[in-house]
């Protein structure tokens, strides 16, 4: 950056869809907020790809910077709780679809959004985990809340081979819990025993809503990753008390399954938002993020790109041909 301008991401609309290209931009270009942040890191999550691709409606107007989550310093500060030099991050508050994002070497943001970057983790670890690993922390949490504990059984985890799959097997697995992941790349099976599966389950297990409204007994627990028919199939599949924190929607939105599994096995579906979150909530998942998740494991599954490799890990991210998850060094 010279001068104040600063390299960005910027989505267009063209007579064939939408255009991307770095460009070169000035702070006044970005959109109102109390804090501005030079961002240092960001991550590409399967919404980031969506959105880059123009799919779902998630971005209505354009030109428009997208990125959901990003890490950085601050440059300028209208609230006191932020002073220049401070290390942030943010994930949520749909910043990256109704406001400009973090695929560009500047944000401006409201205050309220951010939160201070944890002591023991960089800002590219804070990407490493970004929205994904945020969500699956929640997804965690809600299981735990509702009974979930080291000991109960075996805890599965769909879509495993993603981002927010896999760091939820790391996180289930270094806190005691027996984890079957699922996915339906079997050459992903020693990168996730390595993270802390136990078994890895092929995903055509899955593929089908179930033949019967209920089925055997088998999981103590379900973070899912997917929707869509998988969810149908597993939630008839759940042990009597269970939970499934259900945090994605890869295989779509329907749902084609009874009342059954709820009301004769008192199995309990859980939605997992990570956008409006508590700022109390925030600060608690990202104090307990970091110290769950060494800086040797988040190396391991990270994949580290700049804003000239976007496009083309988007369009093989939403193939299902990225494992792991993508930082963004801007």
């Amino acid at each position: 950056m010279t001068n104040g301008d600063f390299d960005a991401l910027v989505l267009e609309e063209g007579p064939e869809g939408l255009v991307a290209s770095v460009r070169r931009l000035r702070p006044a270009d970005l959109p109102a907020g109390d804090v501005l942040v030079r961002v240092s890191h960001s991550g590409l999550n399967y919404k980031d790809a969506m959105i880059l691709k123009g799919l779902g409606r998630l971005v209505r107007r354009y030109p428009h910077v997208a990125g959901v989550d990003l890490a950085g310093t601050v440059v300028e500060s209208g609230d006191t709780r932020f002073r220049p030099g401070d290390a942030v991050l943010l994930t949520g508050w749909r910043v990256g679809e109704t406001h400009w994002g973090g695929y560009a070497q500047m944000a401006r943001v409201r205050a309220d959004w951010l939160v201070p970057l944890p002591e023991d983790l960089t800002p590219r670890g804070a990407m490493a985990i970004g929205t994904a690993g945020f969500t699956a922390m929640l997804a965690v949490q809600a299981l735990e809340d509702h009974g979930l504990a080291p000991g109960n059984g075996e805890v599965l985890v769909t879509g495993a081979s993603g981002g927010l799959g896999g760091i939820a097997v790391a996180l289930l697995a270094r806190l005691g819990h027996t984890v079957a992941a699922v996915t339906g790349r079997p050459e992903n099976a020693g990168y996730l025993e390595a993270l802390g599966a136990s078994r890895v389950v092929d995903r055509s297990e899955f593929a089908e809503p179930p033949a019967k409204p209920l089925l055997s007994e088998r999981w103590a627990g379900c973070i899912d990753a997917v929707g869509g028919d998988p969810l149908a199939h597993l939630l008839a599949e759940m042990r009597y008390g269970s939970s499934v924190a259900a945090c994605g929607l890869a295989a779509g939105t329907a749902l084609r399954t009874t009342m059954l599994p709820f009301l004769l096995r008192g199995v309990k579906l859980l939605g997992i938002d990570s956008v409006m979150c508590p700022r109390d909530t925030r600060l608690a998942t990202w104090n307990r993020l970091t110290s769950l998740l060494p800086s040797e494991l988040l190396d391991a599954i990270t994949t580290e790109i700049g804003l000239d490799g976007l496009v083309d890990h988007a369009n093989r991210l939403l193939e299902g041909k990225v494992r792991g998850r993508v930082v963004v060094t801007l």
